[in-house]
Formats: C-alpha cells, sequence, structure tokens
C-alpha cells in the first residue's frame, strides 16, 4: 500500500518536472489545476508577470467536489478567458493524473472554446 506521504512526494515531484516543461506568457497564459478533496481551482496564469489573468473555483457552490463541479468551473474559465480575449492556453495538470475532475475541466473548457 502506498503510503499519504509517498504520494505527495510522487505528486510534487511530477509538479516539478511538468513546469520545468511549461510556461505561460500573456498570449498564450498556462491553465492551472488544483484539487483539494473537497473543492476545485483553475487559474489562468502569466509566469513572465508572475500575475493571475483569470481564476474559477467551486467555492461558491457549497456542494462536495465532483465531476459536476468540475465541468461548471471549466466552463466558468473558459467563459471568463473570451470575455478577456484569451482563445488559447498551455494545460498544467499540476502533477495530477488526467482522469476524473481533471479531465472533466478540462474537456469542458474546450467544449466552452479554450484550445489546447
Amino acid at each position: 500500500m502506498i503510503k499519504k506521504f509517498d504520494r505527495l512526494t510522487s505528486r510534487a515531484k511530477r509538479r516539478l518536472r511538468i513546469r520545468a516543461k511549461i510556461s505561460g506568457t500573456a498570449t498564450l497564459p498556462r491553465l492551472s489545476v488544483f484539487r483539494s478533496s473537497n473543492n476545485i481551482f483553475a487559474q489562468l496564469i502569466d509566469d513572465t508577470s508572475g500575475a493571475t489573468l483569470v481564476e474559477a473555483s467551486s467555492l461558491k457552490s457549497g456542494k462536495a467536489g465532483n465531476i459536476d463541479q468540475a465541468k461548471a468551473v471549466g466552463q466558468e474559465l473558459a467563459k471568463k478567458a473570451k470575455a478577456k480575449k484569451i482563445t488559447e492556453v498551455v494545460f498544467d495538470r499540476g502533477g495530477y493524473l488526467y482522469h476524473g475532475r481533471v479531465k472533466a475541466l478540462a474537456d469542458a473548457a474546450r467544449e466552452a472554446g479554450l484550445q489546447f
């Protein structure tokens, strides 16, 4: 059985490996995903200036995190990005497996008009 400490360190290593390869700019921001046990958060980040351009999260709904909440966050993020005339992003899964809530958020953002 994998212990929690091992899972956390494995995710941290994956996250650093991913971040070494991708970076966001003002024209092509990085879509960063963070998921907790109850909520999911997404941000469009310009790494050159260190600024968050757009953010969305499931905190406002008050429900526990599930795939439907992740889809809603993806759609909300894409809508806000379109309002700021952002159509293309670089996807940063944050060391999480591309499965479940992370995949649902990405698919919903793609359907709503973001390209990555």
